[in-house]
């Protein structure tokens, strides 16, 4: 696929967020989660052929922790040797991938410690300081 096209799909998925990324964005959005710095829908890609991409985009990505979200709906119950192969592919980028199901966000508080039990880094690590320009 070529970059535009990458770019026109990510803006589609931006457009189209369903319920259960909006109430997880709420939380997650602007450094709210221990100061890591969350993307919705950035397109990660994974290998290239001249002017070819190939991507997936996860929900959610942090750049600093390497950790992909993916909320999961019913329609994941039909695909889970796809998602098997595509959180594979990610994890030989060294990008960690969690699966939230969508029911599971009856209970953010629960989600968000999830979320926070995969983080790798310190709080204090300056990857979660924002950058002053003077």
């Amino acid at each position: 696929m070529k970059y535009h096209e990458i770019k026109e799909i990510k803006h589609k998925l931006k457009r189209n967020t369903t319920p259960s990324e909006k109430l997880l964005w709420k939380h997650i959005r602007n450094r709210q989660l221990k100061g890591r710095k969350f993307l919705r829908q950035h397109a990660i890609i994974y290998d290239t052929d001249h002017d070819e991409y190939f991507f997936f985009v996860p929900d959610f990505y942090c750049i600093a922790e390497k950790l992909a979200i993916e909320l999961d709906g019913k329609v994941h119950d039909f695909r889970k040797g796809k998602d098997a192969n595509r959180d594979a592919i990610l994890e030989d980028q060294d990008i960690r991938v969690i699966r939230i199901k969508n029911k599971e966000l009856v209970n953010p508080t629960a989600v968000l410690d999830k979320i926070i039990s995969s983080f790798r880094l310190e709080d204090d690590d300056p990857a979660f300081k924002r950058k002053s320009y003077q």
